[in-house]
């Protein structure tokens, strides 16, 4: 109940945040509850994390949201303080730790990557729901939260992966 509960926060926040100049009205919790595929607990508190670090600055290399994250860095840092999960090492290292799931099975929490660098598992970022998810993207130098089917992000996804059940 507290992941729906939760789930259901979020897409409202997200709902309320990335919508145009004029705001629209929100659906119902018990809506957006029962369209959100259901993720574990520490996968909301993943994403919940992940929200919080929107804006901390990029930095190549970077594993700490003091001093600026870059992708995998930001993979790593958020899976390990707010789930207590080790990951550790590039995008494409984060792609074999984890375990692959089909697009459509995408849950609040896992991960998608895509090859942004011409090489395979160049960038990773976490899913948040509504086909959106959060990264650290070196253009612009900032956390932030993106669509998967914006053009760049589509043309260049590669997979979906899960470190929950």
């Amino acid at each position: 109940m507290r992941a729906q509960l939760s789930l259901a926060i979020i897409a409202t926040l997200l709902i309320t945040a990335c919508s145009g100049p004029a705001p629209r009205p929100s659906p119902p919790a018990k809506t957006i509850a029962q369209g959100t595929p259901q993720a574990s607990e520490k996968a909301v508190d993943v994403v919940l994390y992940a929200l919080g670090l929107i804006d901390t600055g990029y930095r190549f290399g970077g594993k700490n949201p003091n001093a600026g994250l870059d992708c995998s860095g930001m993979v790593s840092h958020i899976y390990q303080t707010a789930a207590g999960i080790k990951v550790t090492g590039s995008a494409a290292d984060i792609a074999r730790q984890a375990r692959p799931i089909e697009r459509d099975s995408l849950r609040p929490g896992d991960l998608v990557f895509f090859n942004t660098g011409k090489r395979p598992f160049s960038h990773v970022g976490i899913y948040i729901g509504d086909s959106r998810f959060v990264h650290a993207p070196s253009s612009n130098g900032k956390v932030r939260i993106d669509h998967l089917q914006d053009r760049y992000y589509a043309q260049r996804f590669e997979a979906a992966r899960t470190f929950f059940d």
